[in-house]
């Protein structure tokens, strides 16, 4: 099979186009044709080197979310046979190719309505902003929430997933195309790139600010996000590119909590009612993807580029 393969760890020229045996699945394990693969800001962090949560032994296949169709399953595994459309939010990487093997509960069905590319778009991403909103943030209905990168794959999720659960969303994005796209869904869509913004917060929450913030880029908003957010509120940190100064009593002026989280630390059982969530909601149109740029497999380099520039919008993915 045809693969994305790293001999090293570095930039993105260490990526190449290789040629690898077809995996075979072990007990509870599944083999899916990829369709399409995601790709992910924090497979750049594991290639470069030093990500604490996640070291693959060299050489590895990149990549963790695909969309496919089953083509074998291990022994014990009942609840998909092959033929089937799925969708995988792998806990090893492998997706950057045209098989991929994973544990069965990390392989989900993907309804007849929802493209490979949207399948392909879910896993990292819709675990992120779930665990974000829930699990870690406590989201509970009625509240005020700042999604602080709304544009983006796991931005666009995290504000169906707030809407359906009842709270009052509030997206950033810092593009007019990607601010068009969050307005879209129906909430409010303001300019992360404008200090003004913060006070466009308060003013939209009455003067009391948000109760939850889900921030994706914390070395350069966390200082400032305390602008807007509300007494006794949370901010749940999915993304940070380098560090910051920061002043404790931001956190005690508010009672204030700052809980960060890595889709790793996911508990097994809060992960699969996760996924079985996730499912469910792309399968009944509450939940649908944002699919951005899509390149071939062989340039997952420069998918790996581009996803961490400020002109990515939604989800970029492989055609495999």
């Amino acid at each position: 099979m045809k693969a994305i393969q790293a001999n090293a760890f570095g930039d993105s020229s260490v990526l190449h186009l290789a040629e690898l045996d077809v995996p075979e699945p072990g007990p509870g394990e599944v083999r899916a044709r990829v369709a399409a693969a995601g790709v992910n800001p924090v497979e750049v962090y594991i290639r470069n080197g030093g990500y604490p949560a996640y070291t693959p032994d060299l050489p590895y296949v990149p990549g963790f979310d695909a969309a496919g169709v089953v083509d074998a399953v291990g022994a014990g595994v009942h609840e998909l046979a092959p033929g089937a459309r799925v969708f995988v939010a792998s806990k090893r990487s492998g997706t950057y190719a045209e098989y991929v093997v994973a544990a069965a509960d990390s392989v989900r069905p993907l309804a007849d309505t929802v493209t490979f590319a949207q399948g392909a778009s879910v896993g990292i991403p819709g675990l992120a902003a779930h665990r974000a909103l829930f699990s870690r943030g406590g989201l509970r209905a009625g509240e005020r929430v700042l999604i602080h990168g709304a544009s983006g794959a796991v931005g666009y999720l995290a504000v169906q997933l707030a809407q359906a659960a009842g709270a009052f969303v509030i997206g950033t994005a810092g593009s007019p195309e990607g601010r068009a796209a969050v307005a879209a869904l129906g909430v409010r869509a303001l300019d992360h790139t404008d200090p003004g913004h913060y006070a466009e917060v308060r003013r939209l929450t009455d003067g009391a600010g948000v109760d939850l913030i889900v921030e994706m880029l914390a070395n350069e908003n966390l200082v400032a996000d305390f602008d807007a957010l509300a007494k006794y509120g949370r901010i749940v940190v999915v993304g940070n590119r380098g560090s910051l100064d920061f002043n404790p009593r931001l956190l005690m002026g508010k009672d204030a909590d700052v809980r960060g989280l890595a889709t790793w630390n996911f508990p097994p059982d809060l992960r699969a009612a996760a996924l079985a969530d996730l499912g469910t909601r792309l399968a009944d149109g509450s939940l649908v993807p944002l699919v951005g740029r899509t390149f071939p497999l062989a340039e997952a380099a420069r998918a790996q580029d581009h996803v961490m520039t400020s002109r990515a919008l939604g989800k970029v993915v492989l055609a495999v």
